[in-house]
């Protein structure tokens, strides 16, 4: 448990220390300092955890203060801490199996997101868990992400299914499907396109692999996870709003999370949409895609240990 809690520390390390130097350090152990507290509103707002959570944090830090003018750094971030807890009360997703497999998991993003590897990495992790996924390379009008998922899955000893490029991408997830059945596999996860001519034209080939999955299993895709890429901060819930209302998304994967002070945009996501988060990217390796754990994530991004 402390090396999972170190994951998130570690995943974070940008976002505290941005927030740490715009308030001179307010989170650390000594008594804090009034001109702190003016800064950490701009602090938080600048690391995307948006205007009501801000506040509410500010508030309730601001409150402690009143009534103890000792307060010392750790204890204010401890009330930080669990204002986010509370927040994102029920936010923590759970990967229920089908209860006939195989479990159809696609995943939806715009390019750039980290869908493709998010794919292999979440193979990964499934099959060290004892699960047999096997991967199906759907984003056919990006050729390098097939070449992508199956160097993936070549290092990480995955199955991927995959056509050539320009390929209908219903047919691979078809294919892929049928696959799964036939060796017997628990898990289908379905990278699909993120970029197409229009629009609109992406989210009818989305909406052809919802179709032909569902002449398989009409419960499936039973997961529809959104990839959005932590460092766009605010504008991730932009693209969720899209995507859900084209798609119906059952959740989320928030990628890159360690490559920005902007950790606070999840909070926002599910915020506003209820959209609970499954995973976070906090690294480059396969071992760094992380389940969403709310005390983990609360505590890190105050510098708190476990």
């Amino acid at each position: 448990m402390a090396a999972f809690f170190q994951k998130f520390r570690s995943g974070f390390a940008k976002t505290v220390s941005a927030i740490a130097a715009k308030t001179g350090g307010l989170f650390g152990g000594r008594k804090i300092a009034a001109a702190s507290l003016e800064e950490l509103e701009e602090a938080l707002f600048a690391a995307d955890f948006g205007v009501e959570t801000t506040a509410e944090i500010v508030e309730e830090i601001k409150a402690a203060y009143r009534r103890d003018p000792e307060l010392r750094g750790r204890q204010a971030a401890e009330i930080g801490s669990a204002v986010l807890q509370r927040v994102l009360a029920g936010a923590e997703g759970r990967l229920v199996p089908a209860a006939s497999p195989p479990t159809v998991i696609c995943l939806v993003g715009v390019n750039g997101s980290g869908k493709t590897t998010t794919a292999a990495k979440l193979g990964a992790r499934l099959k060290a868990e004892g699960r047999t996924p096997i991967l199906a390379a759907a984003d056919t009008f990006r050729a390098a992400a097939v070449e992508q998922l199956k160097v993936w899955g070549g290092r990480l000893g995955l199955e991927v299914v995959a056509s050539h490029a320009g390929a209908d991408s219903a047919a691979v997830a078809f294919d892929a499907w049928q696959a799964a059945k036939a060796r017997g596999r628990d898990t289908l996860i379905v990278d699909t396109a993120g970029r197409l001519h229009t629009k609109d034209n992406l989210m009818e080939e989305l909406a052809k692999i919802r179709r032909v999955l569902k002449k398989h299993d009409p419960a499936a895709p039973h997961h529809a996870w959104l990839v959005v890429d932590g460092s766009l901060g605010g504008n991730s819930i932009a693209q969720a709003k899209v995507f859900h209302e084209k798609f119906g998304l059952t959740g989320v994967v928030v990628t890159k999370l360690d490559g920005t002070s902007r950790g606070g945009a999840l909070v926002g996501i599910w915020r506003q949409l209820k959209l609970p988060i499954f995973f976070v990217g906090l690294g480059e390796q396969a071992e760094d895609l992380q389940p969403f754990n709310v005390e983990a994530y609360a505590k890190a991004v105050f510098g708190l240990e476990n």
